[in-house]
């Protein structure tokens, strides 16, 4: 194989469509069954990857498998495993040190080997070095090992693994020249990072970013609220500044991977040094309070009515982590729902992408008619603003609307009394 990707999630299998598409021979090593019995078929289970590209990448030569044989004579092995959080807070890398283990079982010399799976800085060279060299190979002399984030945004129509450019940071210079080349294959701009640990800083440095500006935004949204300010206005009108500013909306909470769960690996990281690491904490607490505070102002609009959040009809739209994706990780979503119920709520959800959804354990009864739910419902909430989704259309036929997301901002002759954004 030319390569062998471990993890076929929504990392490895777009890493995997690239490399197919330009020749490569690719083979994938997952460990979930139905996964690879997905994938033999021909189906996807990721958005970003059809049906119609998996026969196309079974036809080139791709064999995705749960046998670890196939890291066999390998000449590149990428590394696209899940790094959840731990207990502690940190991030688990128990799925990076099992991979790094079996690859250390097949590893040849002169194997370029990357880890893509977001962690914090060190993790390269501390943890998933010695238990290649394990195999008695030493990194940097016997074979190449290097450090490639993956900047994957599911559902983007726009960027995707080849034109979004690829940073990598090798062991040595060389390691750093064999990943360049490899991903230069397929990927039109490499990036190399002074080494590994720059690489998987430049990683945690893009999502904190994201991470903190949100929480500033939601920060706002709160206190403007009360001020009688209308933020989304004043977001577009400071967005007409030609620089020195970039526009971050505030939402019902931050979901997916990377915003939630990645700024806590260099927390954790700094930590470690005796050091709090102030603002990912704070922007933390603040986005991970936001769930509460959408219920809070929902039962705030169904008193104004005269209604009590016990026993009224609430519909919510949306309960994917981002528009147009079927993705629910981490999704703020199901947060507001939990606390809705215990109020109470009579819930039903809708979503294009999502054909069942529980809480708990509980399914939520899933609105088969759109609009005969919007006019059902005491109060619709748009947690989710899915393309389907038409403003002027929910404006018109909801009696109540919470939308937590502003599409329906820019509706003219909006009736204020029965609308509300966040």
């Amino acid at each position: 194989m030319d390569l062998v990707v471990i993890g076929l999630g929504y990392v490895g299998l777009p890493l995997v469509r690239e490399a197919a598409r330009a020749g490569l021979r690719a083979g994938g090593l997952d460990r979930d069954a139905r996964v690879v019995a997905g994938l033999k078929a021909g189906l996807s289970h990721v958005d970003d990857v059809s049906a119609e590209e998996v026969e196309q990448m079974l036809a080139a030569g791709f064999t995705p498998t749960r046998g670890e044989d196939i890291l066999d004579g390998a000449r590149t092995i990428v590394i696209c495993v899940p790094t959840p959080l731990s207990n502690d807070g940190g991030p688990d890398l128990t799925a990076v040190r099992s991979a790094a283990q079996t690859v250390a079982r097949h590893l040849d010399p002169g194997t370029l080997v990357v880890l893509e799976s977001t962690t914090y800085p060190g993790t390269t060279e501390e943890v998933v070095r010695p238990i290649l060299e394990e195999s008695g190979l030493v990194a940097g002399e016997d074979f190449h090992l290097a450090f490639s984030p993956e900047r994957i945004d599911p559902g983007n129509p726009v960027y995707g693994v080849r034109n979004t450019p690829k940073i990598v940071g090798g062991l040595t210079p060389a390691c750093a020249q064999a990943a360049a080349a490899f991903y230069g294959k397929f990927v039109d701009q490499v990036v190399q990072a002074k080494g590994t640990r720059e690489a998987e800083m430049a990683k945690l440095l893009e999502n904190t970013y994201r991470h903190v500006n949100i929480a500033l935004v939601n920060e706002m949204a709160v206190f403007c609220n009360e001020l009688g300010i209308d933020l989304w206005d004043a977001i577009a009108c400071a967005s007409t500044k030609p620089f020195g500013f970039q526009a971050f909306y505030p939402g019902p909470g931050v979901g997916g991977h990377c915003i939630p769960i990645d700024p806590n690996y260099l927390s954790y990281k700094v930590r470690s040094l005796g050091y709090p690491f102030r603002f990912v904490e704070l922007a933390q607490e603040i986005n991970d309070r936001m769930p509460r505070y959408v219920v809070e102002r929902a039962q705030a609009l169904l008193n104004r009515e005269g209604l009590a959040m016990k026993g009224a009809k609430v519909l919510l739209l949306g309960v994917t982590y981002k528009p147009d994706i079927a993705d629910q990780r981490e999704s703020p979503a199901r947060p507001v729902a939990r606390r809705l119920q215990k109020m109470g709520a009579d819930l039903s959800f809708h979503d294009p992408h999502v054909e069942a959804w529980e809480v708990d354990g509980e399914d939520i009864p899933r609105a088969r008619v759109l609009y005969t739910a919007l006019a059902e419902a005491d109060l619709v909430i748009v947690l989710t603003d899915h393309r389907e989704y038409d403003a002027e259309s929910l404006t018109r036929h909801a009696r109540l609307l919470f939308d937590t997301r502003g599409s329906t901002r820019r509706v003219e002759e909006i009736a204020a009394e029965r609308v509300e954004l966040l």
